[in-house]
């Protein structure tokens, strides 16, 4: 294996499900400005998820659309030129 390849400035940090609130605490070397208070008292970075294990549809056995961009949208909004020319054309 290759030496020195891996980082080194592991930490806790607290990644958060935003369609669930559900948090869990692991090291990671990601870089964060925000910050949330744990149970412990203590402040911690903090990564937003927008998916976990908790609200996953193969996880959880239940299918759910997650569209918190706005996908959809952004796609009809991309596309409709393109819809409305087939549709005139019709």
């Amino acid at each position: 294996m290759k030496k020195d390849i891996h980082p080194k400035d592991y930490r806790l940090v607290v990644f958060k499900d935003m369609s669930n609130e559900y948090a869990f605490m692991s090291k990671s070397t990601v870089k964060t400005k925000e910050t949330i208070l744990w149970e412990d008292g203590k402040e911690y970075p903090l990564i937003k998820l927008e998916i976990s294990h908790t609200s996953h549809p193969f996880y959880t056995g239940k299918m759910k659309l997650v569209d918190t961009a706005g996908r959809v949208d952004k796609f009809k909004s991309r596309y409709q030129k393109h819809i409305d020319r087939n549709a005139a054309a019709k």
